[in-house]
């Protein structure tokens, strides 16, 4: 069985997401995808969730895409690598090697994924939701 480990923040979930997660589907059996937690968004993209982490993490669980579903903590997904033990990490187009997994990047294989119309679905190119 091939497990594939995606993660991303989702936030807020658009077509280009549903894209990634499809094609990081194709890549193996088992697909497990981490949702950035709110405190994670707040460090990582420097402005406030434009959706909760609960509203984020129900609707990527509603796509039905993903075998298993999962939020992050404060540390991210990186300490979860160890303990799922992927045969392949899908990164998204415009996502790096984290650096806690530069020195085990040879544990696994990193697929980069196709973009689905950045110029339209991009996160940071998507006007603020109301709910945020």
């Amino acid at each position: 069985m091939t497990k594939v480990f995606t993660s991303g923040c989702f936030d807020p979930l658009h077509r280009g997401h549903i894209y990634y997660l499809k094609q990081a589907r194709k890549l193996g059996d088992k697909l497990v995808v981490l949702v950035s937690s709110d405190e994670r968004i707040r460090l990582i993209k420097k402005h406030e969730p434009r959706e909760s982490e609960k509203e984020r993490l129900y609707k990527v669980k509603s796509l039905k895409i993903a075998d298993e579903v999962l939020l992050s903590g404060m540390a991210g997904g990186y300490y979860l690598i160890n303990k799922i033990k992927p045969d392949i990490i899908a990164l998204g187009y415009d996502q790096k090697v984290p650096e806690p997994l530069k020195s085990e990047v040879k544990k696994y294989k990193i697929v980069t994924l196709k973009p689905y119309k950045p110029e339209l679905y991009k996160s940071s190119r998507l006007a603020p939701s109301s709910s945020g």
